[in-house]
């Protein structure tokens, strides 16, 4: 059986979490105390030596680490990963860009805000708003000629942006600002469905919050 390395309050893991459950994919789950080091043993190491969660382990004990990457593997020959060549290539576009633009800013932001580390994190604070309010703007222009992401279905495109950008709320964006953009995260967390709980960093007590 598959092995989830998750965390519960990190969104790269609730993506898994979506995509393994939309798909009925039987697994088990085992949660790292990032903030108590075990991400950074030998033996967590070994499975991703980047030390960072989630990493899918598979059933010959080979592992997969980088959230995008899983849900890529996950998702072949479903509909979550088209097989049409423009299509396919339009859901690892946005792939990349959630990766670039969505989790090291809005994803950063959100937890040094929940975490009470803005003050610590002043200095890049600005720089991440800025290039947060861009990524929303970007977002927005291009979800108003389309429902979702890489055409008219929900794919892991979807499923991998919106895990932090549906949050930016949680540090200072207003949503309403980005009324396409607003409107698709509507879309998708309907056809998500309910299940997936986004967790609170406050669950763990050594995560400062």
């Amino acid at each position: 059986m598959l092995t989830l390395h998750d965390y519960l309050p990190s969104q790269n893991g609730w993506k898994v979490r979506v995509l393994l459950g939309l798909l009925k994919i039987p697994h088990d789950s085992h949660l790292v105390s990032i903030f108590e080091g075990e991400s950074h043993t030998n033996a967590f190491l070994a499975l991703n030596p980047a030390g960072a969660v989630p990493v899918l382990q598979l059933e010959d004990g080979s592992a997969i680490a980088e959230s995008n990457a899983i849900l890529t593997y996950l998702a072949e020959g479903t509909p979550f990963l088209p097989s049409d060549r423009y299509r396919r290539v339009k859901a690892m576009q946005w792939l990349f860009f959630e990766q670039y633009n969505v989790e090291p800013v809005i994803g950063s932001l959100r937890f040094w805000t929940l975490t009470g580390r803005l003050e610590r994190s002043h200095a890049m604070v600005a720089g991440k708003r800025e290039a947060g309010a861009r990524t929303l703007a970007a977002m927005n222009r291009s979800l108003g000629e389309t429902p979702f992401l890489a055409g008219s279905d929900l794919t892991i495109a979807d499923i991998a942006v919106y895990a932090y950008s549906h949050l930016a709320g949680d540090c200072g964006f207003s949503l309403a600002d980005y009324p396409a953009f607003a409107a698709w995260t509507d879309r998708v967390r309907d056809a998500i469905g309910p299940g997936y709980p986004v967790h609170s960093y406050s669950i763990d007590p050594h995560s400062g919050a």
